[in-house]
Order: structure tokens, then sequence, then C-alpha cells
């Protein structure tokens, strides 16, 4: 089934928001705290008023989910069989301190998968595009697009994990890796971690903290496309259903399949 939309004009949507963000990086931006603690800034609603229009003149009849405008109702929601899925400034709080370590994520969901994914890289003037079978490429600055696939894993295992972001789970889970293998850690923020796995940087990325579905659907998108993974514990194939708020259970996103590093990770 083709796409609803042109992939180049969905790209450019994404470059477009990440260059209305960068005026306000390293700029000591205002930021205000939403209920749930967490930040926002000018940019972030610049730049999603930005996507939520584009979007709305791409694909009309495909509704819209942002981070910055979720406040559309559950019993409309449960009924949406297709929609955008968007955070306009993933890694807020990089952004402030200066980070160049934040994404702009546009994501279409289907049937509750994700089917496609943008993800921009505004500081580094990089994109990545992608999705299950469709393959995914990486663009930076005005060179031509390169097709990027997962590596198989290797010693040292790479992992990346959020900056930020952890848990007494996590910590278990990389003791138990250390204990079966060599493994290298690396912090990184926003859903870059995604793509350096889909650029064959990294092998793997266990979430064992909070995230929100604006935060992964886009990266994850570009991560199968590459040939990579993002399995809930239950072993299955991380998706997106309508629910009444927005978190995420934990989740781990490997390249390459690997069936004996699966057991040891779902184990």
């Amino acid at each position: 089934m083709s796409l609803p939309f042109a992939v180049e004009a969905l790209c450019q949507l994404a470059r477009e928001a990440g260059n209305i963000a960068l005026p306000w990086w390293r700029k000591d931006p205002e930021v205000i705290t939403k209920a749930d603690d967490s930040p926002v800034t000018a940019a972030d609603l610049a730049a999603n008023q930005h996507i939520v229009d584009g979007l709305r003149r791409l694909t009309p009849d495909i509704p819209i989910l942002s981070e910055e405008a979720a406040d559309v109702p559950f019993a409309e929601r449960q009924h949406w069989t297709r929609f955008w899925l968007v955070d306009p400034l993933d890694g807020t709080r990089e952004f402030i301190a200066g980070s160049d370590e934040f994404t702009v994520n546009i994501a279409l969901i289907e049937q509750g998968q994700v089917r496609f994914g943008v993800v921009g890289v505004p500081a580094r003037d990089t994109l990545y595009w992608g999705g299950a079978g469709l393959g995914s490429q990486r663009q930076r600055g005005d060179e031509a697009a390169q097709p990027i696939h997962c590596r198989a894993p290797a010693a040292p295992l790479k992992l990346v994990a959020s900056r930020r972001h952890t848990s007494a789970d996590q910590q278990a889970l990389l003791q138990r890796l250390e204990a079966a293998c060599r493994i290298e850690l690396t912090s990184v923020g926003s859903s870059l971690k995604f793509c350096l796995l889909a650029e064959g940087e990294a092998d793997l990325y266990p979430r064992f903290a909070p995230t929100s579905q604006w935060d992964t659907a886009a990266a994850q998108a570009v991560l199968e496309g590459a040939g990579g993974q993002v399995l809930g514990l239950d072993g299955q194939r991380f998706h997106y259903p309508q629910r009444s708020d927005w978190l995420n259970p934990y989740f781990i996103a490997t390249g390459q399949p690997d069936e004996s590093l699966r057991r040891l990770l779902l184990n």
C-alpha cells in the first residue's frame, strides 16, 4: 500500500520546523513548566504550529496528535485508525542546556503500528526517514541522501541510554549484560538514540524509564526501515494503541535481530 503523502514534502516540513526552532537554541530561551513538570519553550510551540499547519495541507483527512496539542479527548481519538504522531522538539531539556541532541519527530500511525517516520536533527543539519519494509535514509545538509543499515551485534556491545533518565530495572539489565559480555555505554539525548542504531553506530537501546508515544514512534520507523526492531518486554513489536494517556511501556530497541541477544534481554 502506498503512502498517503509525498515523502520529500514530509521531509521538507521536518527541515523547516527544525530551522524555525534553531534561533532559540543557545539563546537562553524562556522556559514554561507544563502540568507534567516537563519544559516547553517558544521554539517547541513555533515548530509545532508549523508542523501542524503543514500536515493539514499535506493530508487534510488525517488527524494529528502532537505533544504540544494533545488535548484531543480519548472519546474522539479512540476511533482514529490512522493519525500523525508529532513531537516538534524532542529533547527540550537538551535544547535548553545547549546540547545539539534534540530532534523533530513526525510519524504516521496506522492501526496502532508505526508506518513511516521522519527524524530531524536541526543542530546537525541531518535528517533521517524510513519505515518497516520501506528502507531508511539519512541526509546531511545538501548532500545526497544515503541508505542506512543496522549492523550485526559485535563485541564490545555498544549501548546507548538516556542522558537524563534511568531506573533500577534498567541498571539491573545493564548488570546482566555486563556479566554476559563486554559492553560500552554512551549517554545520548532524545530520539537520536534510535538513529544511532539505525546507522550502525550502536547495537542496543534499552528503555526502562518513562517515555511518551510521540518520543519514540518516528525513530522506531527509521530503525525498522534500517533492519532493526523495537520490542516490548513481551517480545512483540512495539505499538501505539489509542489509550487514555500517552505513556509507553518499557521497551528494548536493537539493531539487526540476534536470537542469543534477544534471549538475554527478554529472559
